[in-house]
């Protein structure tokens, strides 16, 4: 296979779609945390659309910024209006899954393995993909004085965030692509590959039980904090170097009912991340001060200025990425033929870039009839 070809699909997200063993798994690491209220309510003003309140789901990581920018900067509730925004804070995609599936929120900002998931898992049923915002902030990063080539990555303990999640697909498939053989459930082969929750992850490395991570910033970055060097950036691996990391998502009974708050939600997040991109400085110092008042401790400034370069914000859903993810994870044997038909609805999207000037985007496909 062209090296192309095998790196266009290598990300393999999709792995914890459609097996229900490995979605399993996925809960049993702890995947399904509990979501975390945010209570500080930012006032809404104006005139209210067709729902009072919109509940919008988001975690507390770099790779959401738009989310944490566009709430923290008021940027969302002003083209809201009068509509009320609600804030809830995860730990994990499944939860927030579940929530948009209780009516517990109505919009997420969410990983791509997680919306496929619950997409398949529904049959199609309870979500949507409505809108990009971010791209690439994956890396591999390792102990410089155990591992100095990604040769060296042989026979090493790396560790991955959880079972089948997307940045331990990523590294299986990048371990296969190398030629070497791991079992993937149990993580044992030529290289071991160890799920471990991102929050102690710089703790294991410190004290030597891994030689080395293939994760998100900003895990990767506190990561080299502590001394670990970046030896490859995901981003490298793709075409354009551009991979989703983060996707908005929204219930279809919502999307139905309040296209309006929809819409309104969406022309936030352009905003935000037009924002983000045209005050790069500024973006970060609201994304710290918002992480801040959520998880009760700002990222260090050589972490954040570390990680922020390697993150990339666009409306962008990068729907031809989550396919190729998908086949991947198909051809690794992690999952059968998921049917991905009508995950994407990217017309309220649409609407709001034509309208602010801007070229539509493409659903690679798998937009809803």
């Amino acid at each position: 296979m062209p090296a192309i070809t095998r790196t266009t699909l290598r990300r393999g997200l999709a792995a914890a779609a459609a097996l229900p063993l490995l979605i399993g798994a996925l809960a049993s690491c702890g995947y399904g945390s509990q979501a975390k209220n945010d209570e500080k309510k930012v006032a809404a003003e104006g005139e209210k659309l067709s729902a009072d309140t919109v509940r919008i789901g988001y975690f507390p990581n770099l790779t959401h910024a738009t989310a944490l920018v566009g709430d923290q900067e008021g940027i969302l509730q002003k083209e809201l209006g009068g509509t009320r925004l609600d804030t809830t804070t995860f730990n994990a995609g499944p939860s927030e899954i579940e929530a948009l599936n209780a009516g517990s929120i109505d919009i997420g900002f969410i990983g791509p393995s997680p919306a496929i998931n619950g997409f398949t898992k529904s049959k199609g049923t309870n979500l949507r993909i409505i809108g990009g915002s971010a791209s690439g902030g994956v890396k591999l990063v390792v102990n410089p004085d155990r591992i100095k080539t990604l040769d060296d990555v042989k026979g090493k303990r790396i560790a991955t965030p959880q079972l089948g999640n997307t940045q331990d697909v990523a590294f299986l498939n990048w371990i296969a692509e190398k030629g070497w053989k791991v079992d993937a459930q149990s993580g044992k082969g030529d290289v071991s590959v160890l799920r471990t929750d991102n929050k102690i992850t710089p703790d294991a490395y410190t004290s030597g039980s891994i030689d080395g991570a293939w994760v998100p910033e900003p895990t990767a970055s506190k990561l080299v904090s502590e001394g670990a060097k970046v030896l490859l950036d995901e981003s490298d691996l793709w075409p354009d170097k551009k991979f989703v990391i983060t996707n908005i998502i929204v219930s279809q009974k919502f999307l139905k009912a309040h296209p309006d708050v929809v819409e309104a939600v969406l022309r936030g997040s352009v905003k935000t991340n037009a924002w983000i991109n045209a005050h790069p400085e500024q973006a970060k110092a609201a994304a710290n001060a918002k992480l801040k008042e959520l998880t009760g401790k700002a990222l260090g400034a050589k972490v954040i200025d570390n990680a922020w370069p390697s993150i990339r914000f666009t409306d962008d859903p990068l729907a031809a990425t989550l396919r190729a993810q998908a086949d991947h994870a198909v051809q690794s044997g992690l999952l059968k033929q998921p049917d991905l038909n009508g995950i994407y609805d990217l017309k309220p999207l649409n609407k709001v870039l034509k309208a602010a000037g801007r070229p539509e985007v493409s659903d690679a496909g798998l937009g809803a009839k």
